[in-house]
């Protein structure tokens, strides 16, 4: 195989992992690193450098969109990047000390759980529950377009959901992911902030959180232009034509395939990461 066919498929496999991310809203990342680990033999620190350029990029392009209709909580997004960064920054370092092998076990687990969560389809709620101080202190309660108007919330759970995101930048540090789904979880159901409201606030945080964590995996010589710019490529393109098919397709059929394939891949990679095939 040549350089130019490495390149296409890897592309191709990116592109893949993008729609299939944007459909479910776990993102491209938990797919592309054990593609590129499992099927191209890639070591998994190079796989998670490219991953995390990935990140950026399409957080970068989907994040203004979602500000400018309204929903993004910018200000609240702000202060919990305060956490996931010093969080993603502990997980880049903490990447670098480890084998290989234990980092793909642990990323088999997150993987578990992502397949977990991608059958989810959780319930759109309103939010009635009373202010919090520290909330009104900070000013992060906010309001966000419905169709029939304004609809305020109030943030609640502050300090337990900062030091989620916390939690969710080490993973994103780690793994090479954006940890959408831990902080969607934690602004959801801690902060009880409506999800379109947390879903939005987690794009636009995780390219900040990739972009602290990818800074020390640049300096370590982990990020390959000649990998990471066709990952890049093919997640973006990827997650944009997801985002167009989201609203006319059968989500349900896509999210029962994807969980099946994360699955495999999170088994796969347990078994490589504890058998030392990696």
């Amino acid at each position: 195989m040549n350089i130019l066919e490495f390149s296409l498929l890897v592309w191709f496999g990116s592109f893949v992992a993008g729609f299939l991310g944007a459909l479910t809203g776990l993102g491209g990342g938990v797919v592309i690193v054990p593609f590129l680990t499992l099927v191209f033999g890639i070591d998994i620190r190079y796989a998670i450098g490219a991953s995390l350029v990935s990140v950026i990029a399409t957080s970068s392009g989907a994040a203004s969109a979602y500000v400018k209709e309204g929903y993004t909580n910018v200000r609240l997004g702000m202060f919990l990047e305060v956490a996931t960064t010093f969080g993603a920054i502990v997980g880049a370092i903490v990447a670098a000390k480890i084998s290989t092998r234990s980092l793909a076990v642990v990323f088999g687990i997150v993987l578990l759980y992502s397949a977990y969560l991608s059958r989810q389809n959780p319930p759109e709620h309103l939010n009635n529950l009373p202010p919090n101080s520290l909330a009104i202190r900070l000013k992060l309660n906010g309001t966000y377009p419905t169709p029939t108007g304004e609809q305020s919330y109030n943030v609640r759970g502050v300090p337990f959901g900062f030091g989620l995101m916390f939690v969710a930048g080490i993973l994103s540090g780690l793994l090479g992911i954006g940890s959408g789904a831990l902080k969607v979880l934690a602004m959801d159901k801690i902060m009880h902030i409506p999800f379109k409201v947390s879903t939005t606030t987690s794009n636009f945080m995780i390219g900040v959180t990739a972009a602290a964590s990818a800074g020390i995996y640049l300096n370590r010589g982990y990020i390959d232009p000649g990998l990471a710019m066709p990952v890049m490529l093919g997640v973006l393109f990827g997650a944009l034509l997801g985002a167009r098919v989201l609203v006319r397709a059968n989500v349900n059929i896509l999210r029962n395939i994807f969980s099946i394939v994360i699955l495999v891949l999170a088994v796969e990679m347990i078994y490589k990461g504890l058998t030392g095939r990696l």
